[in-house]
């Protein structure tokens, strides 16, 4: 969920949002490394590999969608639909992020500090922490160290617009309820699931893997007091941390909510079998009968050819005999105290059946189940968490090209550099313009490879769409040349520095008046420290 660097990604032709390179010949495997450096060389291929869905599939459910939406920059998400859906009717729902304090807060952070923002200004709970505890086990950084960034990233982030009275803002390190939280989810998660997700080995510190866990607790702690749709902005990289946050929100539920047909259990396949059977099968009995389950098997094995699935399914049928085949909700106890599901029971209205470890309701739908389920667990000191949703945005080129980095000051502009600095940098910047200007009016810029053009696209444009749709247009057909482009760039990004630190100033007084200890009063050597 936090991150430090900002590998290299293109802009599309015409403003693509499909996720997918102008020329992906050649395209690296995707890895995703949250505390390295890794590319993304094909954005489509995130779609494939890691299930990361397509954001131009939800953008017109969004109301006002951010630039960022709007030009493709945000170009992936999982699950987000429960958070438009929230926007929409005005119900509650929540956004996190957070940063690791390794450095300067730059302009490629900048990409999450204003999603936060949008999605508070859209009705949002928002909350952004400070990652101290995954500074200082996975970096190696010192606590006063920490203490200098923690404080820039701040500072940053709420003169861009967080509201820090009606938002939440915290450390890691200071968060006891947080801490509490990563504690629970630790013991749902096993050493053989960080060699998985993370390649964790004998050499990797305990303090690491327990940041990983409070990183988990981070992404759930907005529904701490109660559920809701909340949504983590990061890059892809980040995304590991998103996919076991969304499975350890599921094991920490009392109950699971399934869809069956008999007493035995089903697996996803064998229910669309017995799905297909029931419904074949329902028509043809009479009112004051039942399908039963050998009834089932002996149409299963007549329709369909052997295979695994349905020779599997035809076993467990035969095994269960005469037993009415007949749709109906399952509740399965997975964490819930006897009081719990004794309470489960009794809310249960109309036909019902129970089993030593789950209970069967014939007369609710999958959604009433499903609230009934997280009603019971709530009143029985359960979380009841929703499964986090999460949004992904592309990586910015550094200014010299290749990935951007902290480390490299000539390939980011840093949120703290002098206006005049900033000027300069973009001034020096790598473009995608021709050898000649005779070449550039004749065959056109390459903004989708240009540095200079992502500034324009992801900030300097601002919330003008078609400023930056004019830029990419007289790039790519010829009429700018490099030397005004970047000019006119520079003395953008001059006046946005200039005004960003002025608000920076505003904000060192109410950064003070927050209850939020700007000073850390840990001691010790970081695990990966000199």
């Amino acid at each position: 969920m936090t991150r430090d660097t900002d590998p290299e990604t293109n802009v599309e032709e015409e403003m693509r949002t499909d996720g997918g390179d102008v020329d992906t010949a050649g395209a690296d495997d995707v890895q995703l490394d949250p505390w390295g450096s890794s590319t993304v060389s094909d954005y489509r291929k995130l779609f494939e590999e890691f299930g990361i869905e397509e954001f131009d599939e939800v953008l017109d459910e969004i109301p006002r969608p951010h630039y960022l939406m709007r030009r493709g920059v945000i170009f992936g998400h999982r699950d987000y639909r429960p958070v438009a859906k929230a926007m929409r009717e005005g119900d509650d729902f929540a956004v996190l992020s957070g940063f690791m304090p390794t450095g300067d807060p730059h302009i490629g952070h900048k990409l999450v500090f204003d999603e936060i923002i949008w999605h508070q200004q859209q009705g949002g709970d928002a909350y952004g922490l400070i990652a101290d505890l995954e500074a200082h086990s996975a970096r190696g950084l010192t606590w006063d160290e920490i203490d200098e960034h923690a404080r820039d990233y701040l500072l940053s982030l709420i003169a861009l617009g967080f509201d820090a009275e009606d938002g939440t803002l915290y450390r890691q390190s200071q968060n006891r309820d947080l801490q509490d939280l990563a504690f629970e989810l630790g013991g749902k998660a096993n050493f053989s699931e960080f060699q998985a997700i993370y390649g964790f080995d004998g050499e990797t510190n305990v303090s690491h893997m327990q940041s990983v866990v409070t990183q988990m607790a981070d992404i759930l702690y907005p529904q701490m007091d109660e559920p809701k749709p909340t949504v983590i902005p990061v890059g892809p990289d980040q995304d590991p941390h998103v996919r076991f946050a969304r499975d350890l929100s599921t094991r920490m539920r009392f109950f699971k909510v399934t869809e069956a047909y008999a007493s035995f259990e089903a697996d996803d396949a064998e229910r669309e079998l017995l799905a297909a059977a029931y419904g074949a099968l329902r028509d043809d009995v009479d009112e004051d009968e039942m399908v039963r389950c050998e009834d089932a098997a002996d149409w299963l094995e007549a329709e369909l050819t052997p295979d695994d699935v349905r020779d599997s399914t035809v076993k467990k049928l035969r095994a269960a005999g005469k037993e009415p085949l007949r749709p109906r909700t399952r509740f399965l106890d997975r964490n819930a105290t006897d009081e719990a599901f004794e309470a489960l029971i009794e809310a249960i209205d109309g036909e019902k059946r129970r089993y030593d470890e789950h209970v069967d309701a014939f007369d609710l739908s999958r959604t009433e189940a499903d609230e009934l389920a997280r009603e019971v667990e709530l009143d029985n000191e359960g979380y009841g968490f929703i499964p986090p949703s999460s949004v992904y945005h592309r990586f910015m080129t550094g200014l010299t090209g290749g990935k951007m980095s902290s480390s490299i000051p000539a390939s980011h502009i840093s949120l703290l550099d002098d206006p005049e600095d900033g000027y300069d940098k973009v001034k020096s910047a790598t473009t995608g313009g021709r050898s000649t200007a005779e070449e550039q009016r004749e065959l056109g810029g390459e903004a989708d490879k240009c540095p200079v053009y992502e500034l324009y696209a992801y900030l300097l444009s601002g919330d003008d769409d078609e400023f930056a749709k004019k830029v990419y247009d007289e790039c790519v057909g010829g009429e700018r040349l490099c030397g005004g482009c970047k000019e006119q760039a520079a003395e953008l990004m001059r006046e946005f520095l200039e005004e960003h630190q002025e608000k920076r100033e505003e904000a060192e007084e109410l950064l003070e008046d927050l209850d939020f200890s700007l000073e850390s009063d840990r001691r010790g050597i970081a695990p990966n420290g000199e």
